[in-house]
């Protein structure tokens, strides 16, 4: 059984510390397109934490929509909250998270990456098993946020022979 009607990705939401430091990122660094921002969203209710499980007083002050690339949407975040967390999960804590970006040509990306001063973690790594073909190293946000390149130009092996990877 699947969820029903289930079709595509939509968008990934994150939220940020700084919004306009995001926003000067996204678009200047990563090349991503402006598409709108609503907000603020507030209520005297407990609206925000029945729909948002925030606290209650959560302020939204804004959130804004980016179009990465040809498919990918991000919404972008900037909450005002008491007792917020403001450290950013490693990959290994519960809710540790990436964005993974597809390029066409890493070593390029890469280079583009350091000249910009975008901290780039290691080189990239050569996957293998279903995944052989396949190439990605890691990078930062400002704000620690962890991103991934990725790239398969000639695809990957599990795409060319599935049922050799399914057990």
């Amino acid at each position: 059984m699947a969820l029903p009607g289930l079709r595509r990705l939509d968008h990934i939401g994150f939220t940020v510390p700084d919004l306009e430091q995001a926003h000067d990122w996204l678009v200047d660094v990563l090349g991503c397109e402006y598409m709108y921002s609503v907000g603020p969203f507030s209520s005297a209710e407990n609206w925000m934490s029945e729909h948002l499980n925030v606290d209650p007083r959560t302020v939204l002050r804004q959130l804004r929509f980016y179009r990465c690339g040809d498919q990918a949407v991000f919404e972008v975040f900037a909450y005002e909250a008491e007792g917020r967390r403001t450290s950013v999960p490693r990959n290994s804590d519960v809710g540790g998270h990436h964005v993974a970006l597809y390029v066409e040509d890493l070593d390029e990306a890469v280079a583009y990456l350091r000249a910009r001063g975008v901290p780039v973690l290691g080189e990239p790594t050569v996957s293998s098993g279903p995944s052989l073909g396949q190439r990605w190293v890691y990078f930062l946000s400002p704000w620690g946020m962890h991103f991934e390149l990725v790239s398969y130009p000639d695809g990957k092996a599990y795409d060319r022979d599935p049922s050799e990877f399914q057990r």
